[in-house]
């Protein structure tokens, strides 16, 4: 018989040993995403898959909300985040700073997430607003556009869920090359 494992079993980190913990070279920006339960959502992932950063930006909320709370389950007190009012303002100052822009967007010559190679500079991952996704300001200063394929009748995922798939993609490149 399986035996599912109790929380205290886990061995997880705490807050403390969180955030001394190394990190991967990747940082989250949210580009005006309106809903509380994706920003909640957003920090879980970025705990689990140990995040350098997760920026919002634009209109997004920011903690402390319940509603992000609901979701984050705390996440938003291990996860180090900032604000900024402009996310293209931000973009720009992380090009600057070497990252590797990636913008999660379906465009003309969108790379599918499958086929994507991990490049040798850290990566900053653009998830964009629920119906009009990456603003095309922050599009035209990405240095690549990746698409999660998909088979079903709808245009896209939820953005909690596209940040899920992309970001365990791009943990599973960086462990396949250490």
């Amino acid at each position: 018989m399986i035996k599912k494992l109790k929380l205290d079993e886990l061995n997880r980190l705490s807050v403390e040993e969180y955030k001394e913990a190394e990190k991967f070279p990747i940082v989250v920006v949210m580009d005006n995403v309106r809903s509380m339960h994706n920003v909640g959502s957003v920090f879980r992932t970025c705990d689990a898959f140990r995040i350098s950063k997760l920026f919002l930006c634009g209109i997004t909320p920011t903690p402390p909300q319940r509603e992000i709370h609901k979701t984050a389950l705390g996440a938003e007190e291990s996860v180090t985040w900032e604000y900024y009012k402009e996310s293209a303002e931000l973009v720009r100052k992380l090009k600057a700073e070497n990252y590797c822009i990636i913008s999660l967007e379906q465009t003309e010559n969108s790379v599918l997430l499958p086929n994507f190679s991990l490049p040798t500079n850290p990566i900053a991952l653009i998830l964009g607003h629920e119906v009009e996704g990456v603003a095309q300001e922050i599009i035209q200063i990405s240095d690549i556009c990746l698409e999660i394929p998909q088979f079903g009748t709808k245009h896209s995922l939820n953005v909690s869920v596209a940040a899920g798939v992309a970001l365990y993609q791009l943990i599973n490149l960086h462990l396949s090359i250490k």
